[in-house]
């Protein structure tokens, strides 16, 4: 998946997303960069930097479906932020360099989770042995031959029964997996530093937990942590985690305009958001930042940031960082084609997803042509006469027209309900025409 061509992403993102076709096609091909760029001499990748996308659009239109999808396309990591939950360095909160360690600690799982299924054979045998080993204890040293030959049977005799399952039943002790004592959550680089001391010091000392009687169904899964730990090189899968980082590491940074500061405000009223800015200039132009894997440079990691920009622009932002989010795509409001389109195309989409969850109490679920078209034009001017939320007010409707009968489901358990426009226009077309009802209630 890390080298699919721009049209290959967009089509993936179709499934999901409709119209918004500008900001596809500029993230496919900063996306499709990354490719690039490692196919190139290391001198030369030195000097192609990423080009990183500021996205401008209301809310509901399509800029964090983009992102999620993107995060389950791509076999990288990836990671997505609101820019509103970081303080400037001196406050109370999360610094923005933690984002960066949040990249990490995904890399590490990615690339733990990939080398777990080269090793799965291994990771299994060791899991098997350690298991037989508590129910069929090793012979002493000095056993006769005979003993041993007993021994060998049994032993076999066990993993056959253990591959069919048939000791899930039996209990064993094991010892447990002890719990980290460290968190990195919201702690500035000085601190976290002084932790890893200090666990280094320690070295092993309680590293394993208490022993527990446990299944031996339960054990499987708990030993999969230890037979990873033993049977893998951390230090290479450190490597491997950091590598993949900084070759191509994403980060999405939602709400960029909550911590931009409007030409109507004195900016010495909210230091905290222009601080928050020059804090993030150093991360996204590029510099090295500490984790508990090791030093990472974030000078090749793509940003993508996201903003409805309603109170503010993206001039307002200052202007060091907006010159490094050089590729600006503005999504598009929704009309009402394009709502139907959302309630219908997708693959995941709203009308496929209530007729799975009634199906599960037996019921039927159809809706007619003009009721799609109604429930749409419902949205469209709820959307019109109060906030325009987007796509996020078709839920809304949604839930409205379908709450008595997901109420009733049981008593409706094998017949089939169609939702027609007669329905539509009666659970929720006097409501659209108050704009106070449809203010508090859509």
């Amino acid at each position: 998946m890390e080298n699919l061509t721009p049209k290959e992403i967009v089509a993936y993102l179709d499934k999901y997303v409709i119209g918004q076709n500008d900001a596809k096609k500029t993230i496919a091909v900063a996306l499709r960069n990354r490719y690039r760029r490692m196919q190139l001499d290391p001198q030369m990748q030195h000097d192609v930097v990423p080009k990183n996308i500021l996205m401008i659009g209301s809310t509901g239109v399509g800029k964090t479906e983009i992102a999620r999808r993107l995060a389950k396309m791509m076999n990288l990591p990836f990671i997505k932020v609101e820019a509103s939950k970081y303080t400037e360095v001196g406050f109370v909160g999360r610094d923005v360099e933690s984002m960066i360690r949040d990249l990490v600690s995904v890399s590490m799982g990615i690339v733990r989770e990939s080398e777990n299924e080269k090793n799965k054979e291994k990771i299994e045998n060791y899991i098997e042995n350690k298991i037989i080993e508590k129910l069929l204890p090793p012979l002493p040293a000095g056993a006769s031959e005979q003993k041993k030959q007993e021994y060998d049977a049994s032993f076999l005799k066990m993993q056959d029964k253990f591959a069919k399952g048939e000791l899930d039943h039996l209990k064993i002790k094991i010892e447990m997996p002890k719990t980290p004592g460290f968190s990195e959550e919201g702690l500035p680089p000085q601190m976290i530093q002084v932790q890893e001391s200090i666990v280094k010091v320690l070295g092993s000392y309680g590293k394993k937990g208490p022993e527990k009687e446990v299944t031996v169904k339960e054990a499987k899964k708990i030993l999969e942590s230890e037979a990873s730990e033993v049977l893998l090189d951390e230090e290479q899968l450190k490597a491997l985690a950091l590598e993949k980082v900084e070759k191509g590491g994403i980060v999405f940074l939602d709400e960029i305009d909550k911590i931009a500061v409007s030409s109507g405000s004195q900016s010495r009223q909210d230091p905290s958001k222009e601080g928050v800015q020059r804090d993030l200039l150093p991360i996204v132009e590029g510099s090295s930042v500490h984790t508990k894997v090791g030093m990472v440079k974030t000078d090749h990691i793509l940003f993508i940031a996201a903003g409805a920009f309603h109170l503010s622009k993206p001039s307002d932002l200052i202007p060091e960082l907006q010159g490094r989010f050089p590729l600006r795509v503005e999504l598009s409001s929704l009309d009402e084609e394009t709502l139907y389109r959302i309630l219908t195309e997708p693959k995941n989409s709203l009308i496929k997803q209530y007729k799975a969850l009634m199906a599960v109490e037996n019921v039927d679920l159809d809706f007619e042509e003009e009721a799609l078209r109604a429930i749409a034009h419902y949205a469209l001017v709820a959307n019109e006469k109060t906030e325009d939320i987007g796509a996020r007010r078709l839920h809304t409707v949604m839930e409205k027209i379908l709450e008595e009968i997901s109420f009733s489901a049981d008593a409706h358990a094998g017949e089939k309900i169609t939702i027609n426009k007669a329905l539509v226009a009666e659970k929720i077309g006097k409501v659209v025409e108050d704009v106070d009802a449809t203010r508090y209630i859509l």
